[in-house]
Parts: structure tokens; sequence; C-alpha cells
């Protein structure tokens, strides 16, 4: 289990074998529904026996042809990240993928956001609002930290991304690519809901405590408006207010040709 403990503690680790680990059973599960085959699956002392969704995973575990471990009492307690630890956890390899998809409507771009809660928030939210991509770049927390996975909730076996180093390289290839890019403000930014999002966009999110970095090629801001005392909202939602006002332009005006953008 010293391997696991270093993927799940050690972003280096994880470059290094280009693998990392889900916990739990809706995470896993979601993983192999997605086609993604499990390198190895590890499952707590007698967890197959008393629950139905952990031996429903292993079933698909096997079948998908992971290499299935039962741990020893007390063993997978001393290796999760949770308080509560999961029945079981699993290897994956990892799934970003080299370039955005092109043609595409929307690009998440993060840019410094360093809240494992807040980078899985995003996928969750790129993912159910039908997104193109995320990019990760500029500082961003790990995607694979065990924290991103568990708050992404499965997303990040579902919407594409891509790790970049540099936030400005990945904004000059959008934007030589066609994409408007619009910066996510807490003030100044134009108001999300009267912005055309019909527009392919790549909307770009920054660091929760100051913003976006400075410099960025930027086309303009948005910003979300706030009717109660609150300052602004968190930066996972701040970015499901924006990609679910993008799906519900997107689903009132005509379709569009791909020739026409």
């Amino acid at each position: 289990m010293r391997r696991i403990r270093r993927l799940l503690e050690r972003r280096s680790v994880r470059r290094a074998e280009r693998a990392f680990v889900a916990e739990g059973v809706e995470v896993v599960r979601t993983g192999i529904l997605a086609g993604v085959a499990p390198e190895s699956l590890y499952v707590a002392a007698g967890a197959a026996e008393l629950d139905a969704g952990t031996a429903e995973v292993v079933g698909l575990a096997h079948v998908a042809g992971a290499r299935i471990f039962e741990l020893a009492p007390g063993v997978i307690e001393r290796v999760a990240t949770t308080v509560t630890p999961q029945p079981l956890l699993a290897v994956f390899p990892m799934l970003d993928v080299p370039a955005v998809p092109a043609p595409c409507d929307l690009v998440v771009v993060m840019a410094d956001v360093r809240d494992p809660g807040n980078a899985g928030t995003v996928l969750r939210s790129a993912d159910a609002s039908g997104a193109d991509a995320v990019v990760c770049c500029g500082g961003t927390v790990d995607p694979y930290n065990p924290k991103t996975v568990r708050a992404s909730a499965g997303s990040l076996f579902h919407v594409p991304f891509v790790l970049e180093g540099s936030a400005a390289t990945a904004l000059d290839a959008l934007g030589a690519a066609g994409l408007r890019r619009l910066g996510a403000a807490v003030s100044g930014g134009e108001d999300y809901a009267a912005v055309d999002w019909s527009v392919p966009t790549a909307l770009v999110l920054g660091n929760e405590a100051w913003g976006l970095p400075a410099g960025l090629p930027l086309d303009g801001l948005v910003g979300i408006a706030m009717a109660g005392r609150a300052e602004s909202l968190n930066v996972g939602m701040a970015c499901a207010v924006l990609c679910f006002e993008a799906l519900r332009q997107r689903r009132s005006a005509p379709r569009r040709s791909t020739m026409q953008r």
C-alpha cells in the first residue's frame, strides 16, 4: 500500500507514474462505466459481502481486467484520505488530453485556482453544463488531487481536460482557434446574462483570493451581479452560474452549422 499512499500524497509521483487514486464506490463506478479500466482495485475487508454497491463495482472491475485485492482489517483506514474511509479505492491511468478538442463552443480555463474543492466543482459544473473541455493551468491545483477527484463526483472521467503550464500560452492558443476569451471578474465585467454565449468562448476563472492573474490575453470580462450582501460567489459556484447561462442560451438559439463559426 506504500504506492497508494504516495500517489495520494504526492503530485510528482502521480505525474511520474501517470496514475492517480479514486476513492469511493460512486467515483470508481463512474470511471469504469465511462470506459476507463482501473489498473487495480483495493477493497476493505468484508466490504463486498456487506454492501451491494461495493460488490457491483468489484464485479465491474473484474470484467474490466483490474487486479483486485481484499485488504486486511484496518489497512484501508490507514491509507484513505477521508475522515470516514470509503470501502474501496482504485488506481486509474491519467485522463488528461494533449489539446482542447475542436470545434468547441465553451471551454473553461482555470488560471491559478488553488482550492481542490473548487477545482472539482468546476470540473463537475463544466461536465453538467455540456462544456467541451477544461484547461488547468497557471498554478491551478492538480486535478488528480484526491480532494479534487472526490469533488468532481466522477466528472473527471467525462469532461476532456488539458494540463497547461502557462495560462497565457493556453489563451493564446484558444484565441488563435477562434474563441473569445472572457475573464470572470468580481466587479467591472459585463453582466453575464447580457453576454451572447452563442459565440464560441473560453471562460477564464482566476484565483479565489485575488482573482485573475495580471497580463492575461483577454477579450473582455464578465461578472455576476449580487442581489444580496455577499461580496461574491466562490469559483466553483460562479462557474456553474456562468456555464448554465451559456447552456440556456445555446438551447434557446437556433442550431448553428459548424461551417458558420
